[in-house]
């Protein structure tokens, strides 16, 4: 095995020296004395890893194994080319790198632009398909397990998703399904695979003229029939056999009976039934599925399964011996019963010819038994045969879905087939597989050849003849005359043809006669041949029978009879092929029948051919699949197999040098370095090795300067050659070069830190210097603060001194002073107290006895009152007494009440409920008590009264001395009554004051209890508050991310529904396609003049020119395909087609009536209008001098026209005509003159008709007068009576006018100012932009400034050459335009003079005409409307849609101008109250607007215009609405203008899904324009010269593909976006729309530039990381200018940005790998963990990232749910909103220009 090596001495006695890096042993290797060639030798780190091996220096085997390990195990690729062929390894693995945005990604591009893949070999055969005009091949080859059918599946997957089908019978759909049955009834498990294909195949995919596909056909080669059954140890039969038996329990194969797999002898042999991972019954559910969308019948699908069924239980029957030489079947054994019932044959005829045989010569027929051996051999025979033959009915079927209903324009022909095969034991299959290979190979090395030999002659190179392996005598010695396969078929026809004599004669043929022959040293039996791989031996034994492939007739006879339909056809068939299918014994069948077509059939050679023997058949096919091959430019793809035990991402370097040797690959690469197999472009060389020139040697001619460098560097010029495009090495040379550049480098290097580290230690001294410096100043400082401080402590000191002494002194004293104080305070308070204490004894004497005589009165007043309070109370107590005893009943009741009620809560309520009736019946006791005493004071004082009449009345009443004591009894009675009360009442008192007492001990236990309570409510409260506001902490992060979920999901819906509106525009778009191409086929044109429409402009614009070419370039395409064999007509798209016509003629017809009759209006409202009475003569006389003006003006008109022909016709030179040449200067001149008297005689017109108007509404007679001699007398009057006033009017009105004519000229003046203006800014702008560019040229080198100059000068003049055409193209329609209304003035006025002269008499003609008076204009208030007539709707349209430009519509007028003018018109009907009117216009316009779209739909300015204008009109819906909503930011007058009568609520949603599909569609028109610029711009341009070089590239960097239309740079991408962004602005795009296309447009930059970095290994480099982040910044400083960097559009870039970083970042410690992952939380794991394998150094300094840090990555991103998509989806467009956005612009103010051609409406 080879070794990494390096030399560590120099050779010394031919020892060389060398070490090993991973054990670090020390070896010698020993040189050979005569050639002294050292090892193969090693290329520079740089190279290794390449995309391609043929870049490497040193191309041999040790350097491309190491390629291939390096980029398989390290950097996970599979992929890598190989000069013109693709290494593919298996990783036995799914990766992730086949999903349709790769198949995107690699769509249109260029092979060497992308890393490696079978897409870009797809993309490449079919890129040169449609360039070239030529058939394409791609050929798929390896071992068994190699990966061949899913290379070839892919392959086939990429063409059906990039070019479609060509009709809506989904081909590509077919072309897919087709894999799944196949597989079924051809891939079986080996040791080696588990799905390997058994059989060969070619598949032809057709595409029509557009490249699309219509269809495709199959040939298939040696299917492997002993397979079925026989099969080795872990091995299965075909896949069919076992999902029928998975599959068993389904009602519809009750009938088969079948069973478990292992019950059948086919399908158990191999021991292993099942296969990890796959589910046999789904995979039938597949198979069904494919079979039923081929178009193979329910029907014919059982009648397969039955077939597949009977063999299954063919196998199971069993023989019994009788005797030697015969047997026999059990009678009614089982398996043969339910295998005659599933074929339906007779069980006896099956039965005895399978024990049977029969043996005719010349004379009579013999039948005779046959051993059990043989009778084995023959069910086994039988069993292949019929299988063999269903196999090739089922690809006839699949062929006959496949096939074309249209001529094939083209096809790509995909071929998958085995590769190079040698076993312990070959047999017959090994040999037609190795020969099959052999001319592969012979057919492989001529194209390498032949590639060669065409780059060399292209470049001009001195060609030489390189020396390579021709394998031409090993075919001849295989298929030549008197070959091996002549041999055998000679053999086969003896009588007792053996194996032993078929291997003497090709000894004797062969043997010591061609080299490449060989016979066994041991073996007889057996032959050795030299292939082009390896020597391979061949047992003979079996060749024989294998090639002559016998079946008894008889058995095939019982099968031709059966009742089954579907058995016999499969015989039939076989009688009918060219080539039969009866294959080898092994089995293989060769299908070739469907190659070519055969030319007839001779009789009796049908018999002939049947007797062809496998070789001679397999020889045939393998011809015309040559021939097919050899008329196709060929595609290679080797498949190789990595390790034999099915490892993951496991390299064996011994297998794959095995499989490199056997596919040619090595071959290729011995090819390549017998040349010159390093190339470089003249551009790459210098941008790469410019470190080694000198400044002097750089030249303005790069190809002269790399030449002379390298006549420097490289001595001996044999080592390289000079080509046209690019510098011709050889092998090593690249990696001597590579060694000169490094080492310049590593001296630069070693300077710059020698520098660098003298810098730094300089810059250390002088820091520590200056630290010194500051030390020493600090410690001479700190030194004098310490003395300063000494003596501020010594003053401190002495001070501190004098004020202790000074306060010990004060202290004594104030001590001596307070004491004398004290005993002075103290004896006077002595002195004071005796005198008050004598005062006191006075005073107190005095009060006791005052006191004393006040206690004697008051003992003796209370005695008495005493004696009577004790009567009192004596009567109380009985009273209380009685009182006490209710109390205590009461009390009793009240305690039991208690007991039965413990409720805290309940006896509160209860007591307080007491409380308040006791207060109750107190206030009430109180009140009757007040109550009695008022009485009794009332009575007492009437008593008193009545006492004293008594007594005053004593002598006169004396009979009153009764009552008065009766009264006298009841104040006794009263008074008794109140001591009651009184008493009741002290009791009470008592009573209350008690049970207050008792409450209020009550109360405050509940008090307690409370207070307990709410500190427990409190904690209970704290836990809630602490709860809840858990619980809304919780709650708002789920609303948080509910809400999120919620705008995704919104984000989703909008998203979905916008895409289902771009699935109904595409289908809309379809059905028009359809009408069209149905109105063709039912309306061909007859050959001549084709008639336009008499409404069609005369001056169309270029669409609708470039439309009708297109239209009438694909007429005589659809009119070759009816003169072909005419395709089966779809009848249901037929009918529909039909009833759609018939539909259009009916609209046509009521058209047409409604053509007639407005015809009939116009005409009745002519005859109505010749019915009025004649103008009156002053008026007349008024036109008529107005006329003989524009008479003189038109003649005038005609004398300048004259004059500037002849200036024209004097001079033809082109000079003439250029812009600012004279006869150019008179043509502006005259064309300005013209337009300004147009405008002048227009107003003028206009003044005419208002006065016209104005006076026939003031004269109103009660009598029409159409008399001359009324109107005469009215004239006379006239000048006779008002002749002054009229004078003075006619004054007044002239100054008017005049004034109007002033306040004209001033606003055109100051129009004229703001344009001026605009000028001077737009000026100014393009200065600035000049001196930008002139500092970046002033910047370049003089060759690239002089060429950068000279093309911004043809920018410029290209650029004003177009603004002049275009102004000259309006100037052109501009005179058109007058010329037309000049015709038509002069026709009104000339019929305006005849009838004048007919209508005035003599005498008046002779009367003095009317002096002309200038009657201004009045304004009028208008509402903001506009009005036209029915019949004009479609005119409207045409004029303000369908022709309209919107350049000069965006330059000259105002934002949104043509959705005013439809809303106005909108509003008219509306205020008419005409529905219909309102649904018409509505229609047309969206109708208009649709068509428009779809006929410039690839114009941007034209697509952002009609979405400008769409959005607009949307939001004048919703403005004027109505509704309360859109009202708010209204003025009063715009709520004036509200629709009134109709709610267009359904039209305004009709009118945003028609702006979602209008922004779409430009969002697509971005992607078209901005795709070809960002990876050009963004990644491969260098916007920072000089940072990353150029690597080696290899041979896929191609001419074959589009040559390069120009590079772009990020400037391109910038001025694109700038010329987006000031189109949109032009035209009035919402403010928040445009943050959403810019959005859009980011994600697109981001999106592409990140696709492309992932799929080019090329690009990711540390220096190509850095030149991304700088154009990053550049984008986000165009964000700035624009003022949008709130529109998220930086964040779009947010992947990229993160993706420059990672290939920035250090990339070694686990420091490092937690920074990343923290860092790239926009990238993907799968993103991140593919940079990482693809990050390749550009230079030697950089160092490349270790397996084990990208799977400490891969640890610490497990957890990370993210998507497992590689690819951003490009494509991908964010839902868009429209957010309402009123307009300020007062309707009634908008004027229509005269531009617009909408003179039919009218502004009320």
């Amino acid at each position: 095995s080879w070794r990494s090596a390096n030399i560590l001495m120099k050779p010394k006695h031919h020892l060389f020296q060398h070490v090993f890096p991973f054990d670090f042993q020390d070896l010698e290797y020993c040189l050979d004395p005569k050639t002294k060639e050292l090892p193969p030798l090693r290329n520079p780190d740089i190279l290794v890893g390449e995309n391609d091996l043929t870049a490497l220096s040193y191309l041999h085997e040790p350097a491309v194994l190491h390629n291939l390990k390096v980029r398989f195990i390290d950097s996970k690729l599979i992929y890598t080319y190989c000069g013109i062929v693709l290494v593919a390894i298996n990783p036995y693995e799914q990766l992730p790198i086949y999903g349709e945005d790769i198949i995107n990604a690699y769509s249109g591009q260029n092979m060497g632009d992308m890393d490696p893949h079978i897409f870009a070999v797809a993309e490449e055969a079919y890129k040169q398909m449609a360039r070239d005009e030529r058939n394409q091949s791609i050929i798929v080859s390896g071992e068994s397990g190699a990966g061949k059918t899913v290379s070839a599946k892919y392959a086939m997957r990429y063409f059906a998703t990039v070019s479609g089908s060509a009709s809506e019978a989904n081909v590509e759909e077919k072309v897919l399904a087709s894999n799944p049955i196949m597989e079924s009834i051809g891939n079986a498990k080996t040791t080696r695979n588990d799905n390997s294909s058994r059989f060969g195949k070619y598949i032809e995919i057709g595409f029509d003229k557009r490249y699309r596909i219509i269809g495709a056909n199959m040939r298939t080669y040696l299917l492997e029939k002993s397979r079925v059954v026989f099969q080795a140890e872990e091995e299965r039969n075909y896949h069919i056999f076992y999902q029928l038996c998975a599959s068993a329990a389904l009602p519809e194969f009750k009938t088969l009976r079948l069973g478990n797999a292992n019950y059948f002898h086919y399908t158990k042999q191999g021991g292993s039934p099942v296969i990890d991972g796959v589910d046999d019954a789904k995979e039938m559910v597949n198979t069904r599925q494919a079979c039923t969308l081929l178009g193979i019948s329910d029907s014919y699908q059982m009648g397969i399964f039955r077939i597949l069924a009977g063999i299954l239980h063919l196998g199971n029957v069993e023989f019994a011996s009788r005797d030697s030489d015969s047997c026999t079947i059990p009678p009614k054994h089982e398996p043969l019963t339910i295998f005659c019932d599933l074929m339906g044959v007779e069980y006896e005829e099956m039965a005895h010819w399978l024990c049977h045989r029969k043996l005719a010569t010349a004379t009579e027929t013999y039948i005779k038994p046959i051993s059990k051996l043989h009778a084995i051999n023959a069910r086994d025979a039988l069993a292949k045969h019929i299988y063999a033959n269903l196999f090739n009915w089922i690809v006839d079927h699949v062929n006959k879905a496949l096939h074309a209903t249209v001529k094939q324009h083209s096809f790509i022909g995909v071929l998958d087939i085995y590769g190079f095969e040698t076993f312990e034991i070959n047999s017959f299959e090994q040999f037609c597989i190795n020969y099959a290979n052999e001319k592969l190979q012979q057919q492989f090395n001529m194209h390498v050849f032949k590639l060669e030999q065409e780059e060399y002659m292209k470049e001009q190179i001195p060609w030489t003849l390189i020396d390579f392996y021709d394998n031409q005598p090993c075919i001849n010695l295989i298929e030549a005359k008197m070959g091996i396969l002549d041999l055998l078929d000679e053999e086969c026809k003896m009588p007792k043809g053996s194996d032993d004599t078929w291997a003497q004669k090709l000894y004797n043929t062969h043997l010591n006669k061609c080299a490449l022959f060989e016979k066994p040293r041991l073996s007889n039996k057996a032959f050795i041949i030299k292939h082009f791989a390896d020597k391979v031996e061949y047992q003979c034994e079996g060749f024989l029978e294998k090639n002559k492939d016998t079946v008894y007739e008889e058995q095939i006879k019982v099968l031709k009879s059966s009742k089954f339909k579907l058995l016999p056809e499969l015989f039939q068939d076989e009688e009918k092929v060219l080539s039969p299918t009866s294959a080898t014994p092994s089995g293989r069948v060769p299908l070739s029948r469907t190659a070519v077509k055969p030319a007839k059939a001779r009789p009796g050679q049908a018999s002939k051919e049947h007797k062809k023997t496998v070789g001679h058949q397999f020889r045939n096919s393998l011809h015309l699949l040559m021939e097919t091959l050899n008329a196709t430019t060929p595609h290679y793809v080797r498949c190789i197999k990595p390790n034999d035990f099915k490892f993951p991402f496991t390299f064996d370097e011994k297998r794959a040098v095995q499989q490199l040797r056997a596919c040619g690959v090595l071959e290729t690469i011995r090819i390549s370095a017998a040349g010159f197999p390093s190339r470089w472009t003249y551009q790459e060389f210098f941008s790469r090795y410019r470190v080694l020139m000198k400044q002097r040697d750089v030249l303005s001619d790069r190809k002269q300067t790399c030449k002379n460098v390298l006549e420097k560097l490289i001595l001996d010029k044999d080592k390289y050659q000079f080509g046209k495009t690019k510098i011709f090495f050889r092998a090593g040379q690249v990696a001597y070069l590579e060694k000169i550049r490094a080492d310049k480098l590593r001296a630069a290097c070693i300077r710059i830190q020698k520098t660098i580290r003298g810098w730094l230690m300089r810059k250390k001294y002088v820091r520590m210097r200056k630290a010194a410096i500051t030390i020493q100043r600090y410690v001479r400082g700190y030194q004098a603060r310490c003395y300063a401080k000494f003596l501020r402590r010594t003053r401190a000191a002495i001070t501190i001194q004098k004020f202790q002494r000074m306060y010990v002194i004060r202290k004594r004293y104030q001590c001596m002073r307070a004491a004398t104080i004290a005993l002075q305070a103290l004896l006077r308070g002595y002195m004071a107290r005796n005198k008050y204490q004598m005062m006191l004894r006075e005073h107190k004497s005095i009060i006791i006895q005052k006191h004393v005589r006040g206690w004697l009165a008051r003992v003796h007043y209370h005695r008495t009152l005493k004696a009577i309070v004790y009567l009192q109370c004596c009567y109380r107590r009985m009273m209380a007494k009685r009182e006490l005893k209710k109390l205590k009943i009461e009390a009793r009741s009240v305690e039991r009440y208690k007991k039965l009620h413990i409720g805290l809560e309940n006896k509160i309520m209860q007591l307080q409920r007491k409380i308040d009736e006791q207060n109750k019946e107190y206030k009430s006791l109180l009140e009757k008590l007040t109550n009695l005493e008022i009485t009794y004071s009332t009575e007492t004082e009437k008593l008193r009264s009545d006492v004293e009449r008594l007594r005053m009345s004593e002598e006169e009443a004396k009979n009153a001395t009764n009552r008065v004591l009766s009264l006298q009894e009841e104040i006794a009675k009263l008074r008794k009554e109140l001591h009651q009360t009184q008493s009741e009442k002290k009791t009470i008192e008592e009573w209350a004051d008690k049970y207050k007492h008792e409450t209020e001990q009550l109360v405050s236990e509940l008090k307690e209890q409370n207070t307990l309570l709410k500190t427990e409510k409190d904690e209970l409260n704290r836990r809630i508050h602490d709860q809840e506001r858990e619980i809304t902490e919780t709650m708002e992060k789920k609303l948080v991310e509910e809400t999120k979920q919620l705008e995704l999901d919104l984000n989703d819906e909008r998203l979905r529904y916008q895409n289902l509106l771009n699935e109904f525009s595409r289908l809309e778009e379809r059905y028009d396609d359809l009408k069209d191409e149905m109105n063709l086929m039912v309306n061909v044109p007859k050959p001549g003049h084709k008639r336009t429409d008499s409404t069609h402009s005369s001056n169309e614009s270029e669409y609708t020119f470039s439309s009708e070419i297109t239209e009438a370039e694909d007429l005589p395409v659809r009119m070759e395909e009816p003169s072909e064999k005419k395709a089966p007509l779809d009848m249901s798209l037929f009918l529909k087609l039909q009833k759609r016509v018939t539909e259009l003629e009916q609209e046509k017809q009521s058209l047409q009536d409604e053509l007639d009759r407005k015809e009939e209006q116009a005409l009745r409202a002519k005859a109505k209008e010749e019915e009025r009475p004649p103008i009156r003569g002053a008026e007349l006389e008024y036109e008529s001098l107005k006329r003989q003006e524009l008479e003189s003006e038109n003649k005038k008109l005609k004398n300048e026209l004259n004059e500037l022909q002849k200036a024209l016709t004097e001079t033809r030179s082109p000079e003439v005509t250029a812009p600012g040449a004279p006869a150019y200067r008179v043509l502006l001149d005259q064309l300005t003159s013209v337009s300004e008297e147009l405008e002048v005689r227009k107003e003028e017109v206009l003044i005419l008709r208002s006065q016209l108007v104005s006076q026939k509404e003031a004269i109103q007679p009660k009598n029409t007068m159409t008399d001359s001699t009324i109107l005469l007398e009215d004239v006379q009057k006239m000048k006779d009576k008002g002749e002054i006033a009229q004078a003075y009017i006619g004054l007044k009105e002239t100054n008017r006018l005049l004034e109007s004519q002033l306040q004209s000229q001033k606003k055109s003046h100051e129009n004229e100012l703001e344009s001026l203006r605009g000028e001077i800014q737009s000026l100014k702008e393009e200065n600035n932009r000049q001196q930008q560019l002139l500092a970046q040229n002033l910047q370049l080198p003089p060759e690239a400034r002089i060429e950068a100059s000279l093309q911004h000068e043809i920018t410029r003049l290209t650029n004003e050459n177009l603004d002049l055409m275009e102004q000259l193209e309006k100037q052109d329609k501009t005179v058109r335009k007058l010329k037309k209304q000049l015709k038509v003035f002069a026709k009104k006025i000339g019929e305006l003079e005849v009838g004048q002269m007919e209508n005035i008499s003599p005498g008046q003609i002779i009367d003095e005409p009317i002096r002309p008076v200038n009657i201004p204009r009045k304004e009028k208030d208008f509402q903001g409307m506009l009005e036209y007539k029915k019949e004009d709707e479609q005119k409207l349209v045409k004029n303000l849609i369908l022709e309209l430009k919107p350049r000069g519509v965006a330059v000259n007028l105002i934002p949104g101008l043509p959705a005013y003018i439809l809303f106005m018109c909108v509003r008219h009907a509306d205020y008419l109250n005409d529905d219909q009117k309102v649904r018409s216009l509505l229609t047309s316009t969206i109708n208009g607007i649709k068509k428009v779209l779809k006929k410039r739909g690839d114009d941007f300015e034209t697509v952002s215009f009609w979405l400008s204008n769409t959005c607009r009109f949307l939001h004048c819906l919703k403005q004027y609405s109505g509704e309360e909503g859109f009202m708010k930011h209204n003025t009063p007058r715009q709520n004036e203008h509200c629709l009134t009568n109709f709610d267009l609520a359904e039209y305004r949603q009709v009118l945003s899904d028609l702006a979602i599909q209008i922004y779409q569609q430009l969002v697509r028109v971005l992607e078209n324009i901005l795709q070809p610029m960002i990876v050009s711009g963004m990644l491969e341009h260098e916007t920072i010269q000089g940072v990353s070089g150029v690597k080696p590239t290899g041979l896929r960097k191609r001419t074959s593909s589009i040559a390069d239309e120009g590079t772009y740079t990020l400037d391109s991408i910038i001025r694109q976006l700038n010329s987006f962004h000031s189109v949109m602005c032009q035209h009035g795009m919402d403010p928040e729309l445009i943050k959403q296309v810019v959005k859009q447009m980011f994600y697109i930059i981001g999106a592409v530039t990140l696709n492309n970095l992932l799929l080019r290994k090329d690009m990711c480099s540390w220096s190509k990381g850095m030149q991304i982040r700088y154009n990053v910044s550049q984008l986000e400083e165009w964000l700035r200018d624009k003022n949008l960097m709130n529109s998220g559009a930086k964040e779009t870039l947010e992947p990229l940005i993160q993706a420059a970083q990672l290939l920035q970042v250090k990339k070694k410690t686990d420091e490092d790998a937690e920074a990343i992952c923290s860092m790239c939380n926009a990238l993907t794991t799968a993103q991140i963990v593919k940079v990482l394998n693809l990050y390749t150094p550009v230079n030697e300094f950089e160092e490349r990232v270790l397996v084990s840090f990208i799977r400490t990555i891969q640890m610490r991103l497990r957890d990370r749910k993210d998507s497992p998509q590689l690819l951003m989806d490009a494509k991908h467009i964010f839902p868009v909103t429209f957010p309402f956005n009123p307009s300020s612009l007062a309707l009634e103010t908008i004027q229509i220009p005269a531009s617009l051609g909408l003179g039919f409406i009218s502004r009320v």
